[in-house]
């Protein structure tokens, strides 16, 4: 299995085989949350005035819309996983338009992506068990970043993570047994060069490959690398502090969120590990 990390919407247009989009802070995060409470699939889309259209053709559809961070206008959510929690989504159709995760998959869908989900830290060990269960030739694991055009830690840390639980090819069935061997240096100790910070060498493998991976310590030194937006009171009504704990709950959800057509449209839908 060939494993690459690949970046922003660049990279999205550059997938191939088994694609990941990954969005922790918030998009992908926020759907994990939405599809746990009850609902039934998403609309991935592109432009708000699409999304808008949408609505409008399905007044009783959810429309969660982002740009900047903040809630769209007009629409019934924004991009926050609290929020969300606190919306009643059993049985609901969403529609979803963010400024970074449906970007990537609109692209993906759009490259040689055979097979497209969405990835978080809150469903990465599910996503891996789905992957593994596939045996695809290549994995693409998108960190779409902020806006699709820079990069932001924790989408790097989610793909590192992934990467390293897939190069494992353990069936991680045990939850607790799987954690016991997450043993690793702290974050602090990762160079401060880019490629060697993040393990992005892909032209020689044996650069990149992470014996052991202990996700608690890269988490705790997210919090202040990453996810300070949360924790700043000027901006606690566009990324609320209850926000930063539901982004960071490592492995919660057990179920991937597969992208699918629907004549010509994209679905987002639930379905098992594998």
């Amino acid at each position: 299995m060939r494993i690459q990390i690949l970046e922003l919407i660049e990279g999205a247009k550059r997938a191939e085989g088994l694609t990941v989009i990954i969005d922790v802070f918030r998009a992908f995060t926020t759907e994990c949350y939405c599809f746990d409470a009850g609902a039934v699939k998403s609309y991935p889309i592109g432009s708000m005035e699409d999304a808008f259209a949408l609505k409008h053709a399905h007044p009783d559809w959810v429309l969660l819309g982002e740009r900047g961070g903040a809630k769209v206008p007009g629409c019934d959510l924004g991009n926050s996983p609290w929020d969300a929690s606190n919306y009643d989504f059993r049985g609901k159709t969403m529609i979803h338009s963010t400024s970074a995760g449906t970007q990537g998959i609109v692209n993906a869908a759009k490259a040689n992506a055979t097979d497209i989900v969405t990835g978080s830290l809150v469903n990465a060990r599910a996503v891996c068990r789905y992957i593994l269960a596939k045996k695809p030739e290549t994995v693409s694991l998108v960190a779409m970043g902020k806006a699709g055009l820079s990069s932001v830690p924790e989408d790097l840390l989610a793909a590192r993570y992934m990467r390293w639980m897939l190069e494992q090819e353990e069936p991680l069935t045990e939850l607790e047994q799987w954690k016991q061997l997450t043993k690793l240096k702290p974050a602090e100790s990762i160079s401060t060069e880019r490629d060697e910070k993040y393990n992005l060498r892909t032209d020689k493998p044996e650069l990149h490959k992470e014996q052991t991976f202990d996700i608690n310590a890269e988490v705790a030194y997210l919090k202040d690398h990453g996810g300070q937006q949360f924790f700043d009171p000027a901006l606690a009504h566009i990324f609320p502090r209850e926000d930063y704990a539901l982004c960071t709950a490592v492995d919660r959800f057990d179920f991937v969120l597969r992208v699918e057509k629907e004549g010509d449209q994209l679905v987002i839908q639930r379905v098992g590990a594998g």
